[in-house]
């Protein structure tokens, strides 16, 4: 059986809409049913990608679908997309209760439709992004994703903080859509373009202005600094991460970040040829590295200590964009994907019945050692231990830095590799080390404990065998 390329998107969003038409229809069974459903269709569409058909060159390359590629790059991350928004879908289950409680006390289910629902069309957003290679069709793919977490970040509302945090979203992914939307009337006023390609073709002309076209580039850079947590465009970060409903964060810091990088690096392809591009990268990245690793020294709060760790993370997958090392890239946002989503899923058993401050984890190895082991190898991966997808992630990154010679970014990029350690394993001491805060054992459904062990295994064999992931994108 084969699949034509754009199939997965209209799947994945009609499984969203049917979702939310029984949801309306449905008011005594449990809520939660739709998030199994969306997790059992969203398996499917996976294995679906396994059958995917691109369109003909000659078909892809112009007319209709002169807006859309299905590379080897696009289908790798429609898969990222798909993983990771069934990994969240499952802390949503968790979350369940407190979403509940937030919103209409504890003997209602509604909202909890949409709360499930809403990743779905969150996903397919993501998934056109990742094959987007014309700019309109970039800005209709970002601001889906966009909308939807707007809504996601605010969703128990009756929290003040999550409404903070909303409200703060809100204002400054509006403001930075304003900059892509600028960036892109520039670029279009000089080449006469919006497809990638043709605005590569015609910046290679000696007829068009560098200068005006730069501007317009620094403006579209301005709003995917924002999307990737990139210094100086990071301050929403801390607040929002904290304030919005765990599963959410985590949703954030992986799919959002993701998507934002295989968006950068199709939209730098053209134009790396003007060098101001190049410096402006390397100065990001050098200080979004210092930034993040060293704001992350003080933390005290697991999910404040994960932001800033975002933004460090953020650091090294722009050294990857400088050397333009695709595959390095790809692979780090794998092993970010398996590591991150891993300490999310434990911070959401764990806060929900004692809190996310780091003393919260004090002890815990004595009350859940399943649970404390899990954090420990997200932990460890996040510092970059050997052994481990996280290291791993890192020596490709550093490596392709050597091959380009960025000796600035390598000498800080291991500077900053060590302050991980230190703030990583500040949670790795408070759960082995630390006496505990109470002697309740911490409750685990089967479905959780599946998928963290998964995700432990995931970390544990890339970092050892890489292959799967690199071969992936060949």
């Amino acid at each position: 059986m084969n699949i034509a390329a754009p199939t997965l998107e209209i799947a994945v969003l009609v499984l969203g809409v049917l979702v939310l038409l029984f949801e309306m229809f449905a008011e005594q069974i449990d809520k939660r049913t739709f998030a199994y459903t969306a997790i059992i269709g969203l398996g499917a569409v996976l294995i679906g990608s396994f059958f995917l058909v691109p369109p003909p060159a000659e078909v892809a390359a112009s007319g209709f679908w002169s807006f859309y590629t299905a590379d080897p790059l696009a289908i790798f991350f429609k898969r990222f997309a798909l993983v990771t928004t069934i990994c969240v879908l499952v802390m949503m289950i968790d979350y369940a209760p407190i979403v509940r409680e937030s919103i209409h006390g504890t003997t209602h289910q509604s909202g909890l439709g949409e709360f499930f629902a809403l990743p779905i069309f969150t996903c397919a957003g993501l998934m056109w992004m990742a094959s987007a290679i014309d700019f309109v069709m970039i800005f209709v793919s970002l601001e889906l994703v966009t909308i939807s977490f707007y809504v996601l970040v605010s969703f128990t509302r009756r929290n003040p903080a999550t409404l903070e945090a909303g409200v703060k979203y809100l204002i400054l992914s509006a403001l930075a859509t304003g900059f892509l939307v600028y960036g892109i009337t520039w670029i279009f006023g000089v080449t006469g373009e919006t497809n990638l390609s043709r605005v590569s073709a015609a910046l290679a002309s000696p007829a068009v202005e560098s200068g005006p076209a730069l501007f317009g580039m620094l403006m579209v850079l301005v709003a995917l600094g924002f999307k990737i947590a990139a210094v100086p465009f990071q301050i929403w970060v801390p607040d929002v991460y904290q304030g919005a409903p765990t599963p959410v964060t985590a949703y954030l810091s992986v799919g959002s970040k993701a998507a934002g990088f295989v968006v950068l690096l199709r939209v730098l392809e053209p134009f790396f040829i003007l060098p101001q591009i190049e410096r402006l990268l390397v100065l990001m990245a050098l200080l979004t590295l210092l930034y993040g690793n060293l704001a992350a020294l003080p933390q005290t709060n697991l999910k404040r200590l994960l932001a800033y760790s975002s933004i460090a993370h953020a650091g090294y997958l722009l050294i990857g964009v400088v050397c333009l090392a695709g595959e390095a890239i790809a692979y780090y946002l794998v092993a970010y994907l398996l590591m991150t989503l891993l300490s999310f899923a434990v911070l959401v058993i764990v806060a929900k019945q004692t809190g996310d401050n780091l003393e919260d984890f004090n002890g815990l190895a004595s009350r859940s050692p399943f649970l404390a082991f899990a954090m420990l190898i997200a932990m460890a991966s996040l510092a970059g231990v050997p052994f481990t997808a996280g290291f791993l992630g890192k020596f490709y990154i550093f490596n392709a830095a050597i091959a380009h010679e960025q000796t600035t970014l390598i000498v800080v990029g291991v500077i900053t590799v060590a302050c991980g350690f230190y703030y990583y394993f500040k949670v790795v001491r408070a759960m082995y080390w630390e006496a505990p805060t109470g002697s309740a054992a911490v409750p685990l459904s089967g479905l959780s404990r599946a998928t963290m062990v998964a995700m432990i295994g995931g970390i544990i064999f890339l970092g050892v065998y890489p292959e799967p992931v690199l071969q992936a994108l060949r």
